[in-house]
């Protein structure tokens, strides 16, 4: 075996003259780059085979290159194949401009490479996740004595949600035992406007999907509380356990809020964790107008909110709250002799104790800086200037003879084109299909970015404001795109719903 020592520099490594000259040069492009989003395409990016020709399919290389040529390479290619979420016409999904803080957290966070599972692994970023959690539930009136752990999305805040409800409610060791420890089935409750998400988690823990009770919403998209009670009495009485309840605090297709107060008192009454979904809605609760049900918070067992939402943070950044603040460390915590434990000092929280991570990165420090940088005025004026956007819009649209305006909550609106002199009832079916080539059309196009809804057999087109970047200018803009790219699809489809027009 060769005695020999590396003396050489690792072809990882840099000079503190290459990182800078790199470094600089790489601010100086994204900069570049912020600075020239409003007049970018919000995608340009052709098929996937065009991207994975742009990107090179060859093998993986043999001998490594500079990094500053690297870098000269991808940057441009990123910038031009990318969908740039930040742009200030991108109202498609939940997810918002990124403040250009968080590129610089996020590059500082990766530079000192903290591992925030255990305490004495990361000492100064624990404190920072353990102050951001407590940070974001004053914000949302929470409750600053609360659990909670930074995840990366609203799927896994809202598992570790479910899963902390599962523990707490079943009068077996569920986590020895498993689900089938006892007899009666555990079930939970959602409304038909529920995230996905809830799927999975059943799924992934076991319960199998059939253990979902699908509740049914009134004509705004809120959970009907009679249907609630009704299926929680007759699932105890065939022997079933409920468990869990969910409410959604600003649903994906319309910014729907269920009725917390009142779902909450069932739910005490009950003896279920009741767990409020409010990944997009919950930060709202920071203005003193919002709907009252954004008030009650406070009353969930559990929250799932996501700071890259409606925080403005860089993807990934989600928070899971618990009322009860052991919660989550008895349905995660394992103790392994490989992990050495100095019982004597427990002041700090060793957070692989409290969800399924143990390796973690340090995605607190962006959210952190922005609720520093912001405070709550600053998201108090944000948020409030993206619901007054939506109201610009919705009104707007309404008033607009080429649009029927339909729904507005929080700071999501939606509506439909309807070609001039159209019989909206009586073309139905031609309606919907219209509107859905015309989404398709408007996204490709790179203008403008809306996303959809369907709400009673209605596909709707839906723009949804988390956007720092958007204007009042940008939103009056936007019937005039839609008119005009709907106009000449109308054309091309109409011959066959000539039958339906009035006059």
């Amino acid at each position: 075996m060769s005695n020999e020592t590396r003396e050489s520099r690792s072809p990882l490594d840099m000079s503190s003259d290459e990182f800078r000259l790199i470094g600089h040069s790489l601010i100086e492009q994204i900069a570049s780059f912020y600075e020239t989003l409003p007049e970018r395409r919000i995608t340009s990016a052709g098929t996937a085979d065009a991207v994975r020709q742009n990107l090179g399919t060859g093998e993986l290389p043999e001998f490594g290159m500079d990094a500053g040529e690297l870098l000269a390479e991808v940057v441009p290619k990123l910038f031009e194949n990318s969908l740039h979420n930040g742009h200030p016409k991108f109202l498609g999904y939940v997810t918002s401009s990124a403040a250009p803080l968080g590129a610089l957290a996020d590059l500082l966070a990766a530079a000192v490479n903290a591992n925030v599972s255990k305490w004495e692994l990361s000492p100064f970023a624990s404190e920072i996740e353990s102050q951001t959690v407590r940070w974001i539930a004053d914000l949302v009136g929470y409750g600053r004595d609360c659990g909670g752990l930074m995840v990366s999305g609203g799927n896994m805040a809202n598992f570790l949600g479910f899963v902390a409800a599962r523990c707490r409610v079943a009068p077996w060791d569920v986590r020895s035992q498993g689900i089938y420890g006892g007899s009666q089935r555990m079930t939970a409750y959602a409304s038909e406007e529920t995230h996905t998400w809830i799927q999975k988690a059943a799924d992934v823990c076991g319960l199998g999907t059939d253990s979902i009770r699908w509740i049914k919403t009134d004509g705004e998209g809120r959970m009907i509380l009679d249907e609630l009670e009704e299926r929680l009495v007759e699932d105890r009485r065939n022997g079933c356990l409920p468990f869990l309840v969910v409410a959604t605090a600003g649903s994906v297709s319309t910014g729907a809020i269920d009725p917390i107060r009142q779902m909450a008192e069932l739910c005490r009454e009950q003896a279920v964790w009741f767990h409020v979904d409010g990944a997009y809605g919950a930060p709202a609760a920071v203005l003193p107008e919002a709907p009252e049900e954004l008030h009650s918070l406070n009353l969930a067992d559990s929250i799932a909110i996501d700071p890259h939402k409606w925080l403005y943070c860089p993807l990934e950044a989600a928070c899971v709250l618990t009322r009860h603040e052991d919660a989550l460390k008895k349905a995660f915590s394992f103790r392994p002799d490989y992990y050495h434990f100095d019982d004597d000092d427990s002041s700090g929280t060793s957070f692989y104790e409290h969800g399924m991570q143990n390796s973690r990165g340090f995605r607190a420090l962006k959210v952190w800086l922005a609720l520093r940088r912001a405070g709550r005025q600053g998201y108090r004026d944000s948020i409030r200037g993206d619901i007054r956007l939506a109201q610009l819009l919705h009104k707007t649209v309404d008033h607009h003879p080429e649009f029927e305006a339909r729904t507005l909550s929080l700071s999501v609106a939606t509506f439909r084109y309807v070609p001039s002199g159209l019989n909206s009832e009586a073309a139905a079916d031609y309606l919907n299909g219209l509107n859905k080539a015309l989404l398709g059309r408007l996204q490709k196009d790179g203008q403008l970015f809306l996303s959809n809804a369907v709400v009673d057999g209605e596909y709707l087109l839906r723009a949804c404001i988390v956007n720092f970047r958007t204007t009042a200018t940008d939103v009056n803009e936007i019937p005039t795109i839609i008119v005009k790219e709907g106009r000449r699809l109308h054309e091309l489809m109409s011959p066959a719903v000539e039958c339906y027009r009035t006059g």
